[in-house]
């Protein structure tokens, strides 16, 4: 029988959960084990009992931003998701997909727009930015796959609308089997152009 939480355990989660959404949403830190370990260090928090999952964080940024930011919120969501139609508008060769806290509603100032394209080389998706002047940097992105294992996948960076997007690439066949959520260990939720024009509507 699983053992459950005390309500002080379950309290302590709740504050680190909120202090580390706090350190998401004001300082632009998108790696949640960064900023859930800033949290517990802050609040003296060193019991594991204490540490909330990713989950629980990703929950508190939007509860956050809905409850202190709204206005402000809803408008950066919007411009982020706009900005999504018009990347995969733009890339519309390459089967893109959009993921991520534009999904989820959880997006900080300053945030990654994600999206996954596919195609058979990296070059391939550069030529397209280089044929439209617009600004690149090579990345990559290393991301756990549907075994144990994790894969490094190249990736660019560029910025539309004053919205940094990060675009990782996979093979053509990679769209059948999404990478695990850093959220929830799930498959990633990804969506095409058609799936982001019904989520605009709402």
């Amino acid at each position: 029988m699983p053992r459950r939480n005390s309500p002080r355990s379950d309290n302590l989660r709740r504050l680190v959960a909120h202090e580390a959404a706090r350190l998401i949403s004001e300082q632009g830190i998108d790696d949640y084990y960064l900023a859930k370990r800033k949290a517990a260090e802050k609040l003296g928090v060193s019991d594991q009992a204490g540490l909330p999952g990713n989950a629980e964080i990703e929950a508190a940024v939007v509860e956050n931003q809905r409850l202190f930011d709204a206005q402000t919120h809803a408008d950066r969501l919007r411009k982020y998701r706009l900005a999504a139609r018009d990347a995969l508008k733009f890339f519309s060769d390459f089967s893109p997909r959009v993921v991520g806290a534009v999904l989820s509603g959880a997006v900080a100032a300053g945030s990654d727009l994600e999206i996954h394209l596919f195609a058979d080389t990296v070059e391939l998706i550069t030529l397209r930015l280089v044929e439209n002047d617009v600004p690149y940097r090579l990345a990559d992105r290393r991301l756990r796959t549907s075994g144990s294992g994790h894969v490094r996948y190249p990736a660019v960076r560029f910025v539309a609308d004053d919205v940094p997007i990060l675009a990782l690439l996979f093979p053509r066949d990679g769209v059948r089997q999404a990478p695990r959520s850093r959220i929830d260990g799930r498959p990633m939720r990804r969506i095409d152009l058609r799936e982001l024009e019904l989520l605009l509507a709402e």
